[in-house]
């Protein structure tokens, strides 16, 4: 893939999003509600300005939208310009807001305000000039009236004539214009896209998808079931792009993940079918790693946090520049995690090791481990925390593949990667209720118990099944590899 990084143009709708956090240990004093001790207050870009800052992880970008003309656009502005370049184009009312008021990761309610942020005459040669210089267009409708203007749409036509378009619509917003390469709408989207259809209510994504790219006349759609993934219909038969199972997590901004990643594959030469594909898995990482609450909390934590947090090796997961690691790295993310594994009152319980080569032992131990509690994390070793530990030549199965065999167990709610040579960082962000390790430690003590117990826990040993382990296979592996090779010379 050449070095340049490729031109998205994003043209949408954006939002102000304002997170307002704090404390509640009191109820008022007139009224059932919960009073909130502000801690903290963040003010970050929303709907397409997020999805304009997701693309440009990896790519140059251009975000074109309506801002409004006082204080919180130019904030908006200000924040977005650090990163891409904006075309701001004229808006009607006052900037759009989303404010959330959050205590320990829960939001307690949401505020909107200020809009409809309708565009006013837009530049149109302008406009054209961008997107004729961009790779991909992405089309970010957030429903406030981008896509339902008549200049913008004629351009948008004219792109998709000559680039790839992917338009990732909204109920209130326009349909896609013709000739668009992906239209990505969720189910509910594409049932009410069609809802003057007999049938629609309760027809299957597939079906969907093949009716909505006749409808759009695209040459391809993308219909996005949550947890479960895609369908994409290309012609002929749909087919299904199944998500990664993610325990927990949070969906808040998946979709915008799912298309500046199609995007960005599209700009690198994918057809439709793997663009989808890439957007379905960067959208499972996004959930498994906090949502737009991990990803905007990133920018409070200290550098070397925000590392941990962020993009990880293609060595550790598979995956190139993009989003967090399919698996979460640890980072301050870990303390929301266990907030959401807690949630009504559960227990938690880490156990942790290398698992190269998932195997019965292991299994059985981490059976065991999820039967202490009601929630089981696994604090796994990065790839080059096990080349520490165990040498070259290791890990045989990369971090990426470890973690997924590990995640499609029942037993297992969440796997974390970490690249200490021991988990006690992750540990004291984790805070378990219960350390669980399997193995004979012959009474010594394990060097992360005082963490563990330290934050309330408790350290609990787990029985080990002999003659299981991975250096042992690996050691069989490689004597029935030699006699076989020996059995063919003869």
């Amino acid at each position: 893939m050449s070095a340049v990084r490729p031109h998205v143009v994003v043209v949408g709708d954006v939002v102000l999003d304002r997170d307002v956090e704090g404390r509640v240990d009191r109820l008022c004093p007139d009224a059932p509600a919960p009073v909130l001790d502000v801690t903290h207050v963040r003010e970050s870009p929303g709907g397409a300005g997020l999805t304009a800052l997701l693309a440009a992880e990896g790519a140059r970008v251009t975000l074109v939208a309506p801002v409004a003309d006082d204080d919180a656009g130019r904030r908006l502005t200000a924040s977005l310009s650090r990163v891409l370049d904006v075309v701001a184009l004229p808006h009607e009312g006052g900037t759009r807001r989303k404010v959330r008021v959050r205590s320990a990761a829960h939001s307690l309610v949401r505020i909107d305000d200020g809009g409809p942020g309708t565009p006013g005459p837009v530049p149109v040669d302008e406009v054209r000039r961008v997107l004729a210089d961009a790779d991909v267009v992405l089309v970010s409708d957030y429903g406030a009236g981008v896509t339902r203007d008549d200049d913008l749409r004629a351009l948008l036509a004219e792109a998709a004539g000559t680039r790839p378009v992917v338009w990732d619509p909204h109920p209130r917003g326009g349909a896609p214009v013709p000739g668009v390469t992906l239209v990505t709408p969720n189910l509910g989207e594409a049932r009410g896209a069609l809802r003057d259809e007999p049938g629609a209510a309760a027809a299957p994504p597939d079906t969907l998808a093949r009716r909505l790219r006749e409808v759009w006349s695209a040459r391809a759609v993308a219909v996005t079931v949550s947890e479960d993934g895609a369908f994409v219909a290309t012609g002929g038969e749909a087919q299904y792009v199944p998500a990664r199972a993610v325990m927990g997590g949070d969906p808040c901004g998946a979709g915008d993940r799912f298309a500046a990643s199609a995007a960005l594959a599209l700009a690198a030469g994918a057809l439709p079918v793997e663009a989808v594909g890439r957007g379905v898995a960067d959208a499972g990482a996004w959930v498994a790693a906090g949502g737009a609450e991990g990803y905007r909390s990133r920018d409070d934590a200290p550098a070397s946090s925000r590392a941990d947090a962020g993009v990880t090796s293609p060595d550790d997961t598979g995956t190139v520049a993009g989003p967090p690691a399919a698996t979460p790295s640890v980072g301050d993310d870990l303390a929301a995690l266990a907030a959401r594994l807690r949630t009504g009152g559960r227990s938690l319980v880490a156990t942790g090791g290398c698992f190269d080569i998932v195997h019965a032992g292991h299994v059985a131990t981490l059976q065991a481990a999820r039967r202490l509690g009601d929630a089981l994390v696994v604090l796994m070793n990065s790839d080059a925390s096990v080349r520490r530990l165990k040498g070259e030549g290791r890990p045989v199965v990369t971090a990426g593949d470890r973690a997924r065999v590990l995640e499609a167990l029942d037993c297992v709610d969440a796997v974390v990667v970490f690249d200490e040579d021991d988990p006690r960082d992750a540990l004291d962000r984790l805070r378990p209720d219960v350390w669980a390790k399997g193995g004979d430690y012959g009474g010594a003590e394990l060097p992360e118990a005082a963490t563990v117990r330290a934050h309330g826990g408790r350290v609990v040993l787990l029985p080990y099944l002999d003659g299981r382990s991975t250096t042992s296979i690996i050691e069989r592996t490689g004597a029935a590899r030699a006699t076989t090779t020996t059995k063919e010379t003869v």
